[in-house]
């Protein structure tokens, strides 16, 4: 498998040049960075190039790097963020640098002829929204997963013939996938019975973090109980009376 790489990998690098960026692998899968200004031709020629032809488009995803590379690690108490208690990053990872650009576009295309995969990032162009050439034209499947991002990251694609909210409801506020996007949301819906049907309304949920809390009875916890003499066992007292009785 790393022969079949490494083998596209020198065929993009031939083709493409500077254009493109190698990207670390990820579970066994090539992936290069290209810039917004450059991704409409570089696209254009993954498709029909020889040795590469990446006919079909796979999925396309929306990515905020917002925080990215940043954590709370603390399990003794809630965060103030309310994440960073989960698994540990690795060293590696944490002295990562952190990303300098918040919105990408991460693309999976896939060879059907000469059954080969790739992965292709594309950062937006920088400010709000923020914005990546539509490749609509280039592989006929992206309408809808651009849309799809669109509607979840607001990210805007240059061309796109019908960008519109696919996921939400017309009247949705903001954009959910972002990492700013408050949990709660920011409107609700309820049924008005003076005007007879739905209406929105500012959402009325307090937000909270939320930490489990495990209560353990268990004699190893119990501090009066460390300094006895070691083969000592507690009889419980149903057990004691019973025998008193038989």
């Amino acid at each position: 498998m790393s022969e079949v790489i490494e083998t596209l990998a020198t065929r993009m690098t031939e083709h493409f040049g500077e254009r493109v960026i190698r990207l670390p692998s990820v579970s066994s899968e090539l992936g290069f960075e290209v810039s917004q200004a450059d991704w409409l031709d570089v696209a254009a020629q993954l498709k029909v190039a020889p040795g590469l032809q990446f006919d079909t488009l796979i999925d396309l995803a929306g990515i905020d790097y917002l925080q990215y590379g940043q954590d709370e690690w603390n399990t003794q108490s809630a965060t103030g963020t309310g994440f960073g208690r989960g698994v540990r990053r690795g060293v590696a990872a944490a002295q990562a640098p952190l990303a300098t650009r918040r919105f990408a576009v991460v693309y999976h295309l896939l060879s059907v002829s000469l059954n080969q995969r790739l992965r292709v990032r594309v950062y937006a162009q920088d400010g709000e929204p923020p914005i990546v050439p539509s490749v609509n034209d280039v592989w006929a499947a992206a309408n809808w997963f651009e849309r799809e991002a669109f509607d979840l990251f607001g990210i805007f694609f240059r061309g796109h013939p019908d960008l519109r909210r696919i996921l939400t409801d017309y009247g949705f506020i903001g954009h959910a996938f972002r990492k700013d996007f408050p949990l709660i949301g920011n409107v609700e819906v309820r049924y008005d019975p003076e005007k007879g049907r739905v209406v929105y309304q500012p959402v009325t949920i307090e937000p909270r973090i939320l930490v489990p809390r495990v209560i353990r009875e268990d004699n190893r916890y119990d501090a009066s109980l460390h300094d006895r003499p070691a083969g000592v066992i507690d009889v419980p007292a149903s057990q004691t009376s019973g025998n008193a009785n038989g």
